[in-house]
């Protein structure tokens, strides 16, 4: 019996030591796991950490990049505005000591005159050249036509002079007289035409033409300022020559005796 006990007893031992065996290799074994949980929790913290300091990296590249390519667009902007500058500035006008532009003291002038004025007359008046005179009036009668003004600068006896444009003609004879100066008979329109065209032209040459004595209605035409004695023919008697006046040219609104109608324009047409 005693036997029996002691191998019951020494069974019962083996079985108690192979199983605290098994407990002790199942410790390690989650001590292991653990420990390869712990190992990869710390590569993946280090790797989040690596991405991390590389995404921060590439914003700070970006952000430098894109500072280096704003740096030529705001020297591109700066180079554009000074070009604008520079172009405002060659397009403003000649401005005065007294705030006024050559320009509109050349408008103030033939708006007051009643003759018209040459360049070189307009250029000593403001103090600028002929050059200048010539390129304000063009500007002017651009303004003038884009505002659909109802004047213009133009060409008269060899100047410039403000008038009416012409299609507002039948409005401005309701209000405005003719000047007695300028109202002519038939026989001084006639006698006028003749010196007109046939100029330099001595009185028998007219009289020949009107076939009646114009003594009396030259001298009428020479008071109205339209006509003047321009010199003596090389004749016998050395009788006068008769020719228009600069004033003949304003009256009739012309600005040159080669702007007079031409003599087929004048007949009529046949009926």
């Amino acid at each position: 019996m005693t036997d029996k006990q002691d191998i019951i007893n020494e069974e019962k031992q083996e079985a108690e030591e192979q199983l605290q065996v098994q407990d002790n290799n199942e410790d390690s074994e989650i001590a292991e796991e653990s420990i390869e949980v712990d190992v990869e929790e710390s590569d993946q913290s280090d790797l989040s950490d690596v991405s991390d300091e590389s995404d921060i990296s590439e914003e700070v590249e970006d952000s430098e990049t894109s500072d280096i390519s704003e740096e030529p667009e705001a020297s591109d902007v700066s180079d554009e505005s000074e070009e604008s500058d520079q172009s405002e500035e060659s397009e403003l006008p000649v401005i005065l000591e007294d705030g006024t532009t050559l320009e509109s003291v050349i408008e103030a002038v033939l708006f007051a005159s009643d003759e018209s004025l040459t360049p070189v007359r307009l250029a000593n008046i403001t103090e600028s050249t002929t050059t200048q005179v010539r390129e304000f009036i063009k500007n002017l009668n651009d303004k003038y036509e884009s505002n659909h003004n109802a004047f213009r600068i133009e060409q008269i006896a060899g100047g410039f002079q403000m008038l009416t444009l012409s299609k507002y003609n039948h409005w401005l004879k309701k209000l405005l007289r003719a000047r007695s100066e300028t109202k002519l008979s038939p026989a001084a329109m006639e006698t006028l035409a003749i010196i007109a065209y046939k100029q330099p032209v001595i009185r028998a040459d007219i009289e020949a033409i009107r076939g009646v004595a114009v003594g009396e209605v030259i001298r009428s035409l020479s008071l109205k300022g339209l006509v003047k004695i321009v010199g003596r023919a090389e004749i016998l008697g050395r009788p006068m020559l008769y020719g228009t006046t600069k004033k003949f040219l304003e009256v009739f609104g012309l600005n040159t005796l080669k702007d007079l109608p031409k003599i087929e324009e004048l007949k009529k047409p046949p009926s």
